[in-house]
């Protein structure tokens, strides 16, 4: 059994799709306003709006991402306006991490892999 979509639920689908394809550097060509997928490969992430009112504290998921440049990503985040949590750290197994609220206050971690 595979993972098979990753989907973020949200009021507004542009908004946070147009934040994860700069972030992601992915472009979809699309501006649908209830559903996006923005990573259509072995697992997809997708932006949904299902009707229902978020309260944009979703404070139990967070997205984990492996980069392979964490500052150059650390300064893509900035420019994109996103809150850091944690500036870019070396971890004692030998990661550096970094932590960032997207649009909708989803928690993101990027890491890189020494």
């Amino acid at each position: 059994m595979k993972i098979g979509e990753v989907c973020l639920l949200t009021n507004n689908v542009i908004r946070l799709a147009d934040f994860y394809k700069k972030l992601l550097e992915i472009e979809n060509n699309s501006q649908d306003e209830t559903h996006q997928f923005i990573i259509s490969e072995e697992t997809s992430l997708t932006i949904y709006n299902d009707g229902t009112v978020k309260n944009n504290q979703n404070q139990n998921i967070c997205l984990a991402f492996t980069v392979t440049d964490i500052q150059k990503e650390y300064e893509k985040v900035l420019a994109l306006g996103a809150k850091i949590i944690e500036p870019p750290a070396k971890r004692p197994w030998g990661a550096i991490n970094m932590s960032f609220y997207d649009p909708d206050n989803n928690v993101i971690y990027f890491r890189q892999l020494q």
